[in-house]
Formats: C-alpha cells, sequence, structure tokens
C-alpha cells in the first residue's frame, strides 16, 4: 500500500499533468474506470502502471481481472495517494500511467485512409477531446494534431476522449503543410471547414471521395492561406438564431456527413 502523498513516485505521476513531464518521459495519464478500461481492451500494451484504492479493487472485478492478462501489476494506495496523484477532484479510484504511441502522418497513410480529422491550432483541451471521440464514432481513420494545437496526451483530452483515444490513431507534432501534402499524395481530398466556405448541403457530391477535413482555431478559424491549401472551403449554413457553432459540433457534423456519404 502506497500510503506517502509527498512520496518522490507520487509527485512523478502527478507530474504528468505538466506537457514537459509527458515530452521527457513519453508517459501520460489516464484517470477513471471508463478510459482504463478502454486502455486494457484496446492497448494494453501502452499500460505501464497502475494504481487503485482498495474499495476500487474490490468493486472493479473486471478491471483487476483485465490487468491480470498484462505484465503489470495492481499497485493499492491511499484515497490522498490517489487524490495527490491525480488531474482531476474526483478520479475515481484508479489511475494509470501509459506510453504515448507515436505515429506518423506517413504511417497513416499508408494505410489507405478514407476519412482523416486534421486539427489546426485549435487550444480548447475539450473540443480535441471531443473531436477525437467523433472522428472515433464517424469511423475516421486518423485524428491529426498540427502547429500549435494543444497536446493530444493532455488530461482534459484524454478525459474528453471517454476512450477514444485509444480506438483511433493520433499524429501530432507535424506541420500543416506537411500534413496536407502527405493526405494529397494518398489520395485524399482536403476540405477546410469555414465560414467563407459553400454551404454543405450544396457540395454533398464531394463527400463520398475520401475525405480529410480540416479545422482551426476557436477564435480565429483558418487564415486566407491556410484556407488556400485545400481543396475546398465548406460551411455549415444557420437556419436559426445561433451566431455559431462550437468547433467539436460542427467538427462532428463534418465527420458524420462524410461517413453517410462514404457508407451510402
Amino acid at each position: 500500500m502506497i500510503d506517502n502523498p509527498r512520496s518522490p513516485r507520487v509527485r512523478a505521476v502527478h507530474k504528468l499533468a505538466k506537457r514537459a513531464a509527458r515530452a521527457s518521459t513519453g508517459l501520460f495519464l489516464v484517470e477513471g474506470p471508463q478510459s482504463v478500461r478502454e486502455v486494457l481492451a484496446y492497448r494494453p500494451e501502452l499500460l505501464v502502471d497502475l494504481f487503485m484504492t482498495e474499495a476500487t479493487y474490490d468493486r472493479a472485478t473486471d478491471l483487476v481481472r483485465a490487468v491480470a492478462k498484462t505484465d503489470v501489476s495492481i499497485e493499492l494506495v491511499t484515497e490522498q495517494v490517489l487524490a495527490a496523484m491525480a488531474d482531476t477532484v474526483t478520479p475515481q479510484g484508479v489511475i494509470a500511467v501509459c506510453r504515448t504511441l507515436v505515429m506518423s502522418v506517413d504511417d497513416i497513410a499508408a494505410r489507405g485512409p478514407r476519412l482523416i480529422a486534421i486539427l489546426h491550432e485549435v487550444r480548447d483541451p475539450g473540443n480535441a477531446g471531443t473531436i477525437i471521440r467523433a472522428a472515433d464514432a464517424a469511423g475516421a481513420d486518423a485524428v491529426i494534431f498540427t502547429g500549435s494545437t494543444v497536446d493530444a496526451y493532455n488530461p482534459k483530452v484524454v478525459r474528453s476522449t471517454t476512450g477514444s483515444l485509444f480506438h483511433v490513431p493520433i499524429v501530432q507534432n507535424g506541420t500543416l503543410d506537411a500534413a496536407l501534402d502527405i493526405v494529397r499524395a494518398a489520395g485524399l481530398q482536403v476540405l477546410a471547414a469555414d465560414i467563407k466556405g459553400d454551404d454543405l448541403p450544396d457540395v454533398r457530391e464531394l463527400l463520398a471521395a475520401p475525405t480529410a477535413w480540416l479545422f482551426g482555431n476557436e477564435a480565429r478559424g483558418l487564415t486566407d492561406e491556410e484556407l488556400a491549401r485545400a481543396d475546398r472551403p465548406v460551411r455549415l449554413p444557420i437556419y436559426g438564431r445561433a451566431e455559431s457553432l462550437n468547433l467539436a459540433t460542427a467538427a462532428s457534423v463534418c465527420l458524420y456527413e462524410s461517413a453517410f456519404a462514404q457508407r451510402s
């Protein structure tokens, strides 16, 4: 039983909430039983450490059985220790430390993708995580982070994906130009979600083709230069009185429209 909230090991785990610590170690936090279940079900090879309170150990028998199939042992901790490790106020009794999975855009292109989401300069962790979740639900082949987009392994992003982080390949730290060159060479058109574009219902005939959707910053969108790199800008028309749509909501609609068209 780990019972000292100030121990070096506990502090090392808590530091993974910071990008610098994740970058230097190649590790990140996964908090809560649902996300840990997804790790164990889809990416057990990424699991490095698993910390659990006694109450959770007694209650979450499915997790205990799943961990027994890996090379990792469950380490029991007090509630105070788990709270000291966590990024959230309520980590729900379990925290995992996992390795980041490093992939490149070339890796994705080699798989013959038909639907990709590219996030450029997206800063809000909740938006990024929700778009990953929507891309997963829509059957997308990958999500690519370019520019200064928030770290995909930020704890808030991880929580917002509700496990989809372990279902769909994620690529980050590349440039937009390089990503667009590679996806185009792989046969994908690039559609940019932007208010300057054509209404999506008017361009539905394009959506059945392999597509990379480009989504820009929440506040300023995409620059004219970035839009010029796309094959076509597309917007979601507003039929009611809403001033605009949240980025993650708009991205979800765009991805699903492509998924519908590609499966029709």
